[in-house]
């Protein structure tokens, strides 16, 4: 039996720029970024690189007449939603390029690829000169600091010398320029984008919190093609760089760890979140119904248990899977008031979320009532216990937030001794969901024997 043919049209993207060998920038990047996003990626391939994560061994130019006959035989045959370009090389691909996009219609993202992060330059110095063509094509050019102060010749030292520099290229013939921030000193990145509007420009600020990462290799490749995927897929120009920046922190806090060098950037990191999501749900379930099996009412709290689950990537409480509500004590045992989605057990999913940030490897935790049995009980865990003392400020939380900054050990339970507004309660800790239901059951086991 033969079955249905049923096909799939998703948005088209291309990407018009270098062949990275490593595979973590260039065209490999924005592949992969693509599909990430659910839109189909095509290219046109203007040079090879010879290199690794530890710098940049050859580079070869490709002729400009196949860089032409690439960009029409992608374009006559696919519906081109959106064009981004990366790494041009020399002045002739830049005006070849230049008369290939002369005639598209939707929006063209300009990534001003010039230097390498490994310090390699992989644009010639007379082909700077003739970016100003390219860039009065664009909807959006991406430059980082040092390309922009390049690009413009201004000195970038603040985010508010970056949005001088963003209206100078706007000026320059861009509708619109994001001057990314990651090269400026500061705990927290911004990436400041400045838009032509009909009335005048207007700036957007992106703020988020540095990532002290090594592996930033293909980030600028990645983050525009995640806004060129995005504008491809019909979504607003401010939207999808707020969404790309987004996406982009996550691909640099959970990079990826190949090779001699630094590494890359995770291309795939949304798309490997979204899958584990539904592992960890499966996870999660296992563990409540082991719990409600063993019946482990002893330590289910009068306002219930939260059982949460995270994966490797989770980076929100919308990432976490949980209870949705609460473990409570019945005539029959314990039992859930609602089912598991992501995003259940919010204030528990942000305490896990915390401990994350100390120590990554932690996945799974459910929290539970605290008196001087249960104390008594943590004790005969013979593993690490943290007993918080909360800031005024979270005193009348009703979960403040685990504080584990500078301890070495892994916890596999934090006390919370509560507040004049918060019950007391423990939470336990788990890098794994057996972990959890070990450590859950010898608690219990505890306070029964006790």
């Amino acid at each position: 039996m033969t079955r249905q043919y049923a096909p799939h049209s998703p948005p088209v993207a291309l990407t018009i720029a270098g062949s990275d060998s490593g595979g973590g920038a260039g065209i490999q990047a924005d592949l992969k970024t693509m599909e990430a996003h659910g839109v189909f990626g095509t290219s046109v391939v203007t040079a090879t690189t010879a290199q690794n994560t530890t710098g940049v061994e050859d580079v070869q130019v490709l002729s400009t007449d196949h860089i032409a006959a690439q960009y029409e035989a992608v374009t006559t045959d696919f519906a081109v939603g959106a064009i981004k370009t990366g790494m041009l090389a020399t002045a002739a691909v830049i005006e070849t390029v230049v008369d290939c996009v002369a005639e598209f219609e939707g929006p063209l993202v300009v990534d001003p690829v010039m230097v390498a992060a490994t310090g390699d330059r992989l644009l010639s110095e007379d082909a700077e000169k003739v970016y100003t063509e390219l860039i009065g094509h664009s909807a959006l050019i991406t430059p980082n600091v040092d390309e922009a102060e390049i690009l413009t010749g201004l000195e970038i030292q603040s985010a508010e010398d970056a949005e001088r520099a963003g209206r100078q290229l706007v000026d320059t013939g861009a509708d619109a320029a994001l001057v990314k921030g990651g090269h400026l000193d500061g705990d927290s990145v911004v990436d400041t984008l400045v838009i032509s509007e009909p009335t005048g420009m207007r700036t957007e600020q992106f703020s988020h919190p540095r990532v002290e990462a090594a592996g930033t290799h293909g980030s600028g490749c990645t983050l525009s093609s995640a806004i060129a995927a995005r504008l491809a897929a019909g979504e607003p120009l401010v939207d999808s760089v707020a969404s790309g920046v987004a996406f982009m922190e996550q691909a640099v806090r959970y990079g990826i760890d190949v090779g001699e060098g630094p590494g890359a950037v995770h291309h795939m990191v949304d798309l490997r979140g979204r899958a584990e999501r539904a592992r960890v749900a499966e996870r999660v379930e296992g563990i409540v119904s082991r719990l409600i099996d063993r019946n482990v009412e002893t330590l289910v709290a009068d306002v219930g248990m939260s059982v949460v689950g995270a994966g490797q990537f989770a980076d929100s409480v919308d990432d976490v899977v949980g209870v949705d509500g609460r473990l409570s004590r019945t005539h029959s045992g314990i039992r859930p008031s609602a089912g598991i989605r992501a995003g259940g057990s919010r204030k528990l999913a942000t305490q896990l979320l915390a401990a994350r940030e100390q120590f990554p490897a932690l996945r799974f935790a459910l929290n539970c009532r605290f008196d001087a049995s249960v104390e008594r009980a943590l004790e005969a865990l013979d593993q690490t216990v943290v007993d918080t003392e909360p800031t005024d400020e979270q005193a009348d939380h009703a979960m403040p937030v685990v504080a584990l900054d500078g301890r070495d050990a892994e916890p596999a339970a934090v006390i919370d001794r509560g507040g004049e507004r918060r019950p007391a309660g423990v939470v336990v800790l788990a890098p794994d969901s057996e972990t959890l239901v070990e450590r859950t059951l010898q608690l219990h086991d505890a306070l029964l024997t006790a």
